[in-house]
């Protein structure tokens, strides 16, 4: 049983690295956050409420793809920016991963976007080492749709949100362990760089990030 569980267990890393191989391009990510936010906007009574947008101190963006069969895997890429005096931020990669125990057959990619509504949330992400949403941070699922346009004070210093399978909601990602990916941030950029000097303005964003800035600045 021990050995089938273990073959189990890396049937699904194997999956997840697979699956996950064709993200690990930052480039990539940013091209599809960009796609994940104008997905969101599309239908706009169960959108993220503009208010929403336009109050956020910052936005994290990525997929998470689970992958299993009895034991259960998952692993996820995506960025990260932050709203400065001079406009949106450069993006700073981010990452996710787990196992866990639990029927779950084939695979699932899901989408997610984390509106940060307080500078605490956005330093959560500056200081780059690994950190678990809910851990120091308040975290709920975020309003949705037009009747929660009326701008008010956010209840919680993170909303979350998530679309998959078509469907769109806003949940709760409690308990999810992100992390700065520093190669990817290297690699992208040409020289290694600070999560803070990327998420404080202070690095110029790449030609490749500028729609994405654009979707952005609307808000």
């Amino acid at each position: 049983m021990k050995a089938r569980l273990v073959s189990c267990s890396s049937i699904v890393i194997a999956l997840l690295l697979v699956v996950t191989a064709a993200h690990a391009a930052m480039q990539d990510d940013v091209d599809r956050a960009l796609s994940i936010l104008e997905r969101f906007e599309a239908i706009p009574e169960t959108s993220i409420p503009p208010a929403v947008m336009r109050d956020a101190k910052g936005v994290a963006i990525f997929t998470i793809t689970k992958a299993g069969f009895v034991l259960s895997g998952r692993g996820g890429t995506g960025v990260v920016l932050a709203r400065t005096e001079k406009g949106w931020s450069a993006p700073s990669a981010i990452g996710t991963g787990g196992i866990g125990v639990g029927f779950q057959a084939g695979i699932e990619v899901s989408e997610h976007v984390i509106i940060l509504n307080t500078p605490e949330a956005v330093k959560a992400f500056s200081q780059g080492s690994n950190f678990t949403l809910g851990a120091n941070l308040t975290v709920a699922a975020g309003p949705v749709g037009r009747s929660a346009e009326v701008a008010v004070a956010p209840y919680a210093a993170v909303y979350t949100y998530s679309r998959s399978q078509g469907i769109f909601a806003g949940i709760s990602l409690e308990g999810t362990v992100l992390a700065t990916r520093y190669e990817a941030n290297e690699e992208y950029y040409g020289k290694p760089v600070y999560t803070a000097d990327l998420l404080e303005g202070k690095i110029t964003p790449p030609a490749g990030a500028q729609k994405l800035l654009d979707a952005l600045a609307k808000y």
